[in-house]
């Protein structure tokens, strides 16, 4: 027969058999003794949770893709020792996929009037601020058969910071440097813009570089050679509008050009240059002045680590009298942005004039690399018509580009994995050939 009311719940509890009508609750209390005093036993020997003292330690940033460790300490001060499920929660973005679970949860043993270390380990999986949130303590009784729960909030921030995975390419671009600075055996070729020695003509020396009195003094033909000049200015403007969230492949746009970034920003600081920061959509979003060659890196990825694209149009006259503000006077401006046509056309042309008259303009922007695998595409009809599509799309990146060129603007136009060193190679000989 079907139970309901107070019999379902005496069944439930097991003082009575199924089909039987409930005895008294009197009965029922007698019969239940003593489990209800084992329980509240129990539950009375159980370690108070609001007493808990807890405090923090550990890491406060770390490079995505790399792990964290945030260290807790929990502080039973009662009379009675803790026996407790521990759940130290923090956002989903902080941990690996499938792993939150295991990694935030802890078995605890306090004894009364001592304390444990235990240690929650992270692995974020985005850049940005990651905050800590409640902790959950469940504590039970030396019968486990009850248990009191109760939250706490201990703050902790870790600051997860851009990998910059290009510095892989920063040995390379030194040696090159070295080359251009004069401090290896190696001769630069072309001009630059600091005489440094003479040395004897060899055939594809630019004829430009000889030194005709040299020449005459010595009856042999001389060149002059050149080293770039040191302490220019660059301002590397990041542009965080709509455009810079996209994703082409599994990193969004605006991840890409961080990590072009804090590569010039290592090499250029190598070469004596100094590096400012400006991060801009409608305001002012990130912002580094006048950092010595220490404090560089270290400032540029603290401003960029939280940083995120805004969905909004960018302000193309507001980043041009911005950018004009923080260079005041000749600096090479490297623009991270996009080769869309529509924004260049409409909203980065028009003021252009205002930065090239001034300023050598560098316009560096993000490539899909599957537009070209779609361009390459045959075999059906969806193929070709994919790849008439991608056809079209480089087309007019290409057109933006020499629109661009035709006002004295270099362009570098890569795919995110070459974005990087095709910006330093650009930034070297822009270097080489004295426009700096």
């Amino acid at each position: 027969m079907a139970l309901t009311g107070r019999t379902a719940l005496l069944a439930a509890l097991g003082s009575v058999p199924v089909g039987v009508w409930a005895p008294s609750w009197a009965g029922m209390l007698a019969v239940n003794a003593p489990l209800t005093l084992a329980m509240m036993c129990d539950y009375a020997l159980a370690a108070p949770v609001r007493k808990l003292q807890f405090t923090r330690n550990g890491d406060t940033s770390v490079r995505l893709g790399d792990a964290a460790e945030v260290v807790l300490t929990v502080t039973n001060p009662s009379g009675r020792p803790l026996r407790a499920q521990l759940r130290d929660a923090w956002p989903p973005s902080s941990w690996a996929s499938g792993t939150e679970q295991a990694a935030s949860r802890h078995a605890l043993t306090v004894p009364a009037g001592e304390r444990r270390r235990i240690t929650t380990a992270l692995r974020p999986n985005r850049r940005g601020d990651r905050h800590s949130q409640q902790i959950t303590v469940r504590s039970y009784g030396p019968l486990g058969l009850v248990s009191r729960q109760g939250s706490h909030h201990v703050p902790w921030t870790v600051r997860v910071l851009p990998p910059f995975t290009s510095r892989k390419h920063l040995p390379s671009r030194l040696a090159r440097l070295r080359e251009l600075d004069g401090r290896t055996s190696v001769l630069t070729r072309g001009e630059g813009t600091e005489f440094d020695s003479l040395r004897p003509y060899v055939p594809g020396d630019d004829t430009r570089s000889i030194d005709w009195r040299a020449t005459a003094r010595q009856n042999a033909v001389a060149i002059r050679t050149w080293r770039p000049e040191r302490d220019r200015h660059i301002l590397v403007v990041l542009d965080t509008g709509r455009t810079s969230a996209g994703r082409v492949g599994d990193v969004p746009r605006l991840d890409a050009a961080m990590d072009a970034t804090l590569l010039l920003a290592a090499l250029a600081s190598h070469a004596g240059d100094r590096v400012d920061l400006l991060a801009y959509d409608r305001r002012v979003r990130a912002q580094v002045q006048g950092r010595a060659v220490g404090e560089l890196l270290p400032s540029l990825v603290n401003a960029l680590a939280p940083l995120e694209p805004e969905l909004v149009e960018t302000d193309a006259r507001g980043l041009s009298a911005a950018a004009l503000a923080n260079a005041p006077r000749r600096s090479l401006i490297v623009l991270l942005t996009s080769l869309d046509a529509a924004p260049v056309e409409e909203g980065l042309l028009p003021v252009l004039p205002q930065l090239t008259k001034r300023h050598t303009v560098l316009v560096a922007a993000i490539a899909d690399p599957h537009i070209k695998t779609m361009a390459e595409s045959r075999g059906t009809v969806d193929a070709v018509y994919e790849a008439a599509a991608a056809s079209r799309t480089q087309e007019q990146r290409r057109r933006t580009a020499e629109q661009l060129m035709r006002h004295g603007v270099t362009v570098v136009d890569a795919t995110p994995d070459e974005l990087a060193p095709a910006l330093a190679d650009a930034y070297l000989e822009l270097k080489a050939a004295g426009r700096l």
